[in-house]
């Protein structure tokens, strides 16, 4: 059977609240457990932990969408729900993608477009939640999920609100932070070595003083890191 999905609408226009829960409600792998005019009246809902999905508009009394959305980070990690933002404007659609946010819509939208959206949050869901092999991982890319074969992977380099991962042949600019990567990496042969830098072990070739080389790419193991890594070289350092 298919899990279905707790799902918050938060908007303070009631006609366009009315709206959003009339179209979950046709959702048949959603239910609506609750609506709210303001973000702030649904956190104690929020915080039980069994939220799946959140459409949040940006413009609300108070705190706006998009400043909501990014405080959910602080929750623990499994009661943090997939974010769909609406608004009647287009201009907020960057700092949409900044607070992680499956997708974006814009006022008026369709029930198709509504739909597309919730498959997306699906999807999102049924990946992080699916038996891994242990050897690939899935990139979020604007609205796609590109996958990456970790052993591929060279290193990993924070970049503002996202993080640049170099494999051998190509470069992906993926929305992610770098301490949710290296969760990601757990158990596998990655070390942090600067605040901005994550490296596949297995894949470096070039080490001088503590400092690693990945073609033209200089990484300085940082001194918080340098007696883990000085352990993993100890036979040659």
């Amino acid at each position: 059977m298919e899990q279905v999905l707790n799902c918050l609408v938060i908007d303070d226009d009631p006609d366009v609240n009315a709206y959003v829960c009339e179209m979950v409600d046709q959702m048949p792998f959603l239910h609506l457990a609750g609506s709210y005019d303001n973000a702030l009246e649904a956190l104690s809902r929020l915080e039980s932990g069994d939220i799946g999905l959140l459409v949040l508009d940006i413009n609300l009394p108070g705190i706006d969408g998009v400043t909501f959305a990014g405080s959910l980070k602080d929750l623990p990690r499994e009661r943090i729900p997939r974010v769909i933002l609406i608004s009647g404007s287009r201009e907020y659609a960057v700092d949409g993608y900044k607070v992680d946010a499956v997708d974006y819509l814009v006022k008026p939208f369709s029930y198709e477009d509504f739909y597309r959206a919730v498959v997306k949050v699906r999807t999102l869901i049924n990946v992080s939640k699916a038996p891994q092999s242990g050897e690939y991982l899935f990139l979020k890319v604007e609205h796609d999920l590109i996958r990456v074969n970790i052993p591929d992977i060279c290193y990993i380099e924070s970049f503002k609100d996202y993080v640049k991962v170099i494999t051998g042949e190509q470069t992906i600019v993926a929305l992610s932070t770098l301490k949710a990567m290296e969760e990601r990496l757990a158990g596998k042969r990655f070390m942090r070595v600067h605040r901005s830098f994550i490296v596949n072990l297995d894949k470096i070739e070039h080490i001088q003083h503590l400092t690693i080389r990945f073609g033209k790419t200089v990484i300085p193991v940082t001194e918080q890191y340098r007696e883990a890594f000085k352990a993993e070289f100890r036979e040659w350092l």
